[in-house]
């Protein structure tokens, strides 16, 4: 099961080790093993010698191959994508809502299974919105055609609280869903499409899409965390072709060099923009790939 919690950048090992202890220990028990990656915290003598004294087996993955514990480097893929979705609509508020997203996300089938973790862990399905019979209301009143969630008779302000409650966990829910939708097509061609496999070639006067990974997270983003920043910005348009590598158009704002390899830009095609043209040969030799894990995220119980 997935089991989230938002920490600060200056958590220390001894925080992280109690964070361990609220979200994973009351629920599940001590594990056989432990996987992370060498974040400092995990290398402290402090946690080292807690699990050795806890019998928890230390599994880390090496520096050159983070890539060991594939399972929560792609849970966290995923989970990112879902938490800038969410960030879209609520900056601020990632960390409240955190608990909507760990629910939709433990809610999902897992095709490798057939079953969602909600079930493979507990042998039952929880209860939901979508799930509750027609004649369930909020109010506790008769439910009829007129008034399907039995709040007549209630005050407005409670009215008015108890729907922007129930809907705004909907509506989480709703993103997290489209969003891991949206995941699932992001990740079968996440291979490589950038460095070396990336060939596209552009030309003066096209509009292309910027990676953000390396330009400052103030210039990019409302949200003040560099993991849910929009991974890609723009369309800039290039004013400069110097082989592989390309100017931008770049507002004086981002503070940025305004040159960039191709590995970090990809052809801007404005939403409902009908794609006319055929792929040419060197894009065709950017091939997209896809773990056969990553077919591992799909819906959640219940939705077609």
């Amino acid at each position: 099961m997935v089991r989230l919690a938002a920490v600060r950048k200056s958590v220390t090992a001894p925080q992280a080790a109690q964070l361990f202890v609220d979200n994973v220990f009351r629920n599940h028990g001590l594990p056989e093993a432990f996987v992370s990656d060498r974040d400092p915290r995990f290398v402290s003598h402090f946690w080292q010698h807690l699990f050795r004294l806890l019998g928890t087996r230390l599994d880390m993955s090496t520096a050159d191959h983070p890539q060991t514990d594939g399972q929560t480097e792609r849970v966290n893929r995923v989970l990112e994508d879902i938490l800038r979705s969410v960030c879209a609509a609520e900056p601020t508020k990632w960390s409240v809502l955190l608990p909507q997203v760990e629910f939709a996300l433990n809610n999902a089938v897992h095709s490798s299974t057939g079953f969602t973790p909600f079930y493979v862990n507990g042998l039952r399905h929880p209860r939901t919105p979508l799930t509750l019979p027609p004649a369930s209301n909020l109010g506790g009143g008769e439910a009829n055609a007129e008034d399907p969630r039995g709040l007549k008779g209630l005050r407005t302000s409670v009215k008015r609280n108890l729907l922007s409650f129930i809907e705004t966990g909907e509506a989480v829910r709703q993103r997290v869903r489209d969003a891991m939708a949206a995941a699932q097509d992001t990740q079968k061609g996440h291979s490589d499409r950038q460095g070396r496999k990336n060939t596209l070639v552009f030309k003066l006067g096209d509009q292309v899409l910027l990676n953000a990974k390396n330009i400052p997270t103030q210039a990019v983003s409302a949200v003040g965390s560099t993991k849910l920043r929009p991974r890609f910005v723009g369309p800039f348009t290039v004013i400069g072709v110097h082989g592989h590598a390309y100017t931008l158009d770049l507002p004086s704002s981002m503070a940025t060099h305004p040159t960039f390899y191709v590995g970090l830009l990809k052809p801007y095609r404005p939403a409902g923009a009908a794609e006319t043209e055929e792929p040419t040969a060197s894009q065709n030799t950017a091939e997209r790939h896809s773990p056969s894990s990553e077919r591992d995220l799909p819906r959640e119980a219940g939705q077609a």
